[in-house]
């Protein structure tokens, strides 16, 4: 995957901005949820939202290529389907849910934090799995992480953190490490749009499946919310936290993300995602009153130095884009 030598290049640009929607975008969920959706339900409205969104502006693309005598995004056959599927269950549905059932237990920056160790795991299934040569820094990228993240939880300080909090959120690194490496794969030969509707498709269709749409009170979406914090005064429908949620919570950001994949490669796009965890914690304190000690923001911050050692540690050939590596509009 190239790499871009503009430091504020339009791959760049894209993760940076993604990354603050997904920071904001916890809160939102985190407000969602409290108001009374539960984890399964909220991934559900998010999923299929995004879905038909996307599918809509996928057409819409597809019809103006067409129109100008260009060929539209193709649609994906054999291994390529398979692995949108594995990308749309595993690396979203199963990311999705993980973290909404963590934050819904746990602060939202330590949430991130824990399940921002996904590059770690990607350095090592690199080494390990993949066969790739893996720079000796890894190791300590691992230990700055496992330190770090035993900072954050204060153990052995009396402090009690919910422990299927952490188990969603350590789950979510592993399906997040699983986004990296399947959406680096499929961006080599399909444009973000694309790939990005194909698996959202697939995670709408493994929640409706497990759960009915005729067994959701669409009524409590009326329901009128007091809003915390820094926006303490305002009031807003249910609808309009789950709008926000699929649309600049979902749709825009994860699309940002495979654009910066397909222009920056999955390591350095990882490596500027560590914004989201810092910005989550202030949007997260400002609305919602969440705060961590000094020893956790220290450890916050050893557990995000871990995370850029390992982003480091990979050495990947660079590799020549094909058209259809590139989003076009």
């Amino acid at each position: 995957m190239p790499t871009s030598s503009r430091p504020l290049g339009p791959g760049v640009l894209a993760v940076v901005v993604a990354s603050l929607l997904f920071a904001v975008n916890g809160t939102v969920s985190k407000l969602a949820m409290e108001a009374g959706l539960t984890p399964t339900r909220l991934v559900e409205l998010r999923s299929l939202g995004s879905a038909v969104v996307l599918v809509a502006v996928l057409v819409v693309v597809s019809l103006r290529a067409r129109a100008s005598g260009a060929s539209g995004p193709r649609l994906p056959r054999g291994r390529e389907l398979a692995a949108l599927a594995v990308l749309g269950v595993v690396g979203m549905a199963m990311v999705q849910w993980l973290y909404f059932v963590a934050i819904s237990r746990l602060p939202v920056g330590l949430a991130l934090l824990v399940e921002y160790t996904a590059p770690v795991l990607v350095a090592l299934w690199a080494r390990f799995v993949l066969g790739e040569p893996v720079r000796a820094r890894v190791w300590w990228a691992l230990a700055a992480c496992l330190g770090g993240l035993t900072l954050v939880a204060q153990v052995g300080d009396g402090v009690r953190l919910d422990v299927l909090g952490l188990l969603a959120a350590s789950g979510a690194a592993v399906a997040l490490a699983t986004y990296y490496l399947l959406g680096d794969r499929l961006v080599r030969s399909r444009d973000a749009l694309s790939t990005q509707t194909w698996s959202m498709v697939f995670a709408a269709t493994f929640w409706v499946v497990l759960q009915p749409l005729w067994t959701f009170d669409v009524t409590v979406l009326t329901d009128v919310l007091a809003l915390p914090g820094a926006l303490a005064g305002l009031h807003a429908p249910l609808w309009v936290l789950v709008a926000w949620i699929v649309v600049l919570g979902t749709v825009v950001p994860y699309v940002l993300v495979l654009a910066g994949v397909a222009r920056l490669g999955a390591a350095r796009t990882g490596v500027l995602g560590m914004i989201e965890p810092v910005a989550a914690s202030a949007a997260a304190w400002l609305v919602l009153g969440e705060s961590m000690t000094a020893v956790q923001l220290a450890g916050g911050a050893v557990v995000l130095a871990g995370v850029a050692l390992a982003e480091s540690a990979r050495r990947r050939p660079t590799l020549t884009p094909t058209p259809d590596a590139v989003l076009t509009h």
